[in-house]
């Protein structure tokens, strides 16, 4: 155990531009901080088991979630359960930074919706 950080995470990039870090990682448990530029987006999917909360720290999401579409602002989160088809995008000008928790981890666990 020890306190966790993105200069201390394991670092991976995602959709080209994107960045992670793995703040977590357990077999029933992932928190990942995920940094997102302006213009951005993920592929629509979902996750069969996995379910997850997105948590805003910086910038401002677009959550579509089953064809409705959210935005979310700085300390604002959103629950996506499992098997629900969802996408996350940057449409605004600054960086968004953002935490992704899932239970149990969604990695291998991702199909396109």
């Amino acid at each position: 155990m020890s306190i966790a950080s993105i200069q201390t995470g394991k670092h991976y990039v995602w959709g080209g531009n994107c960045d992670g870090w793995h703040l977590a990682a357990s077999p029933n448990l992932s928190v990942i901080q995920e940094r997102v530029p302006s213009g951005s987006s993920e592929v629509r999917h979902l996750h069969n088991r996995a379910e997850q909360f997105f948590y805003i720290l910086n910038g401002i999401a677009t959550l579509e979630v089953a064809g409705v579409i959210h935005v979310l602002n700085p300390n604002e989160g959103f629950h996506v359960p499992a098997a629900v088809p969802h996408t996350l995008s940057n449409q605004h000008e600054k960086d968004l930074e953002f935490l992704v928790i899932s239970t149990p981890p969604s990695h291998g666990d991702r199909e396109y919706a």
